[in-house]
């Protein structure tokens, strides 16, 4: 009991610092081939709000697939990592991601395709993390 929790424990946190990762990594995708001009305060949130209101249509259409990677990769690293692979791991994860993702989309303004796109994918993106998660552990002990 106490090592399947600290192995359950262990799949979030690190599905946590992964997501982290790559959260960053979309950032400073996005900081590259869209900086804020020279002066502007980033901690500004108005200043904030008007950076992401002049985001070009492409670098917002690449940011939704990474952002759905991103939460791909994470529920599946929490499933496939947590005791048993039960498919609380990578579910419970993916609502803090799907939770994060849309208080970000409220705060800032982006368009209306940007937040439809993300509202439908992250949702996927759990699913398909979480059950190609739990599948592997069925296919491998099937075969043992």
């Amino acid at each position: 009991m106490i090592l399947s929790t600290i192995r359950s424990i262990g799949a979030i946190v690190l599905s946590l610092i992964v997501a982290m990762v790559l959260i960053i990594a979309v950032e400073g995708f996005s900081a590259v081939v869209h900086p804020f001009p020279p002066g502007v305060d980033p901690t500004d949130m108005e200043a904030c709000k008007a950076h992401v209101a002049n985001y070009p249509g492409w670098v917002l259409a690449v940011i939704v697939p990474m952002w759905a990677a991103t939460v791909f990769l994470s529920c599946w690293i929490a499933t496939r990592l947590g005791a048993s692979r039960h498919s609380a791991h990578g579910i419970g994860l993916g609502v803090l991601l799907y939770a994060a993702v849309t208080f970000n989309m409220i705060m800032l303004p982006y368009p209306f395709w940007f937040e439809a796109a993300n509202y439908v994918l992250f949702p996927l993106s759990i699913f398909v993390g979480v059950k190609l998660g739990v599948d592997q552990h069925k296919t491998t002990s099937a075969d043992a």
